[in-house]
């Protein structure tokens, strides 16, 4: 079973039900305070975190005065706009007496589905995370509509795992685990401490009951914990509403650990690996030793290119002889990555006329 303790990449998700005080629409502050020491923490001993956080559409509701009921999209768009700010701000001021630099991501399912803006993604989360900001990543409420909604934090979360090669995901909720049935309901209900896969028979068992400000069940923290243990991370589902919650489930409080299928890793190559490859990049000898070494691909080291591809897209890697080395995501379009092949990463704005990126493929997109 995984152990927080052992994370080097934690992604942290947080329920509208655990920041905001439903009957007030107001930042439940003291527990807010206490998770920012958690995460202060866990940071100080080199682990990176990243926090997906619901509760923008919950705080403005509660500024505006709009009912506990199902708003039109409109009201909701409205009432996240309001909330945004609010919350980019409290976690603002709760982590910043830790030393601790905090960055705003608003993102919607078309970010991580179309390959440019996942990339566009990725690039700047693992930036952020660089720098050692402490990302806090939402669904943006105010432009996304129902056909590019994720429409739960718990999968976005999920998402965000994969994208950032996180080991480690934590959903903290109003639940405190996974159960055969609701415990609430059922007091025979069987808990599970460890689930090493999700079968027909555990899927079976999810129910949908939510609190009134969450919009998740259980059935999409199963959806969530395929996603991540696919991706080589490790989910638990634990109650967060206690002050100090990650501390508490260090400390062994209940909670039900999804066991990953591989490494971070491994997983990220082998989804690589199974795209369909849109052209290919043939490289010199020495590039070709210098990517067996794990580096990424520079433009010097392209010597022709094939295909019509887009940013994003994968494309085959070969060597001279044209034997296929791996596969990986480019970071510039077939025409681009025609212009500065052979030529040197300080001359690419020059050549295009604009700014581009030192790198063709990155080791991180790369699957050789």
């Amino acid at each position: 079973m995984a152990a927080l303790g052992d994370a080097r990449r934690l992604v942290v998700k947080i329920g509208s039900a655990l920041l905001v005080d439903k009957a007030k629409g107001t930042l439940r502050r003291d527990w807010l305070i206490s998770l920012a020491e958690d995460v202060a923490r866990i940071k100080a001993r080199g682990t990176d975190v990243i926090l997906v956080s619901s509760g923008s559409i919950a705080l403005g509701r509660g500024v505006l005065g709009l009912p506990l009921t199902v708003l039109p999209l409109e009201q909701s768009q409205a009432a996240a706009a309001v909330g945004q700010i609010r919350l980019a701000r409290a976690y603002e001021e709760v982590l910043d007496p830790h030393g601790l630099t905090t960055a705003q991501v608003l993102v919607t399912l078309e970010d991580s589905a179309d390959r440019r803006r996942y990339l566009n993604s990725r690039a700047t989360l693992e930036t952020l995370i660089g720098f050692g900001v402490i990302p806090i990543v939402n669904e943006n409420d105010t432009v996304a509509t129902d056909e590019i909604r994720y429409g739960d934090n718990d999968r976005l979360a999920a998402q965000v795992a994969a994208t950032v090669g996180a080991d480690q995901l934590v959903l903290l909720s109003d639940v405190d685990g996974f159960y055969s049935a609701n415990p609430h309901v059922d007091p025979t209900a069987e808990y599970f401490p460890v689930i090493d896969a999700i079968t027909p028979e555990i899927e079976a068992m999810a129910g949908d009951a939510g609190s009134g400000l969450s919009k998740g069940g259980m059935k999409t923290k199963l959806m969530a914990a395929k996603t991540a243990t696919a991706s080589g991370c490790a989910m638990a589902i634990t109650e967060g509403s206690r002050l100090h919650p990650l501390k508490a489930l260090e400390e062994g409080t209940r909670a039900t650990w999804f066991t990953p299928q591989l490494d971070p890793h491994a997983a990220r190559k082998r989804w690589i690996l199974a795209m369909k490859p849109q052209g290919a990049l043939t490289i010199d000898d020495g590039a070709a030793r210098a990517l067996q070494r794990g580096t990424s691909l520079l433009p010097p080291g392209i010597v022709a290119v094939t295909g019509s591809f887009g940013r994003g897209d994968p494309v085959t890697i070969r060597d001279a002889t044209g034997r296929e080395l791996g596969m990986g995501l480019s970071r510039y379009t077939a025409t681009e990555a025609q212009a500065i092949k052979g030529h040197n990463s300080a001359e690419i704005e020059e050549i295009l006329g604009y700014p581009g990126r030192a790198v063709v493929i990155h080791r991180d997109d790369m699957a050789i």
